[in-house]
């Protein structure tokens, strides 16, 4: 096993202080370009935060709606049919926005917004830093890490 020790297992000191290949800074991008990409992508992460703002609008919308029809149950036990029928007849079903229950309006907004937005980021990443991801974050880790330090290693 002694043999293995030499630099075929381990990284040369350098190289054990870098990111990743995939997270390595192609050679002739410039700190603008990074910069630029790292908003592009914390503006996606918003994205999909939004994203699931609005998977979470939609399944409590919907256990709302199921939830009326205890509410009109018990309405009705208790001798309050008008209002149950009401209930019943005008806000069950009812359509969230124009023509559109909660589960057309995510579909709409990942067809549309939410695919458009993936697309255009990763083309961009693609085109101008050959779809390495993450590079401004990579290169804030390597400034803020204490290297040789446990916990601050640069991969797993």
């Amino acid at each position: 096993m002694g043999g293995f020790v030499g630099s075929r297992l381990t990284m040369s000191a350098e190289r054990a202080h870098e990111p990743d290949s995939d997270h390595r800074r192609p050679v002739g991008v410039s700190d603008e370009t990074v910069e630029a990409l790292g908003a592009l992508s914390e503006a996606l992460e918003r994205t999909h935060r939004a994203r699931g703002h609005l998977y979470s609008w939609h399944q409590l919308t919907g256990h709302a709606d199921a939830d009326l029809d205890k509410a009109v149950e018990l309405l009705r036990s208790a001798g309050h049919q008008e209002i149950a029928d009401r209930i019943e007849r005008d806000l069950i079903g009812l359509n969230v926005i124009q023509g559109r229950w909660t589960f057309q309006v995510c579909e709409e907004y990942d067809a549309l917004y939410y695919a458009t937005f993936q697309a255009l980021e990763a083309d961009a990443r693609e085109r101008l830093a050959g779809g390495r991801p993450h590079l401004y974050e990579a290169e804030l880790k390597q400034k803020r890490r204490s290297p040789g330090l446990p916990g601050h290693e640069t991969a797993p």
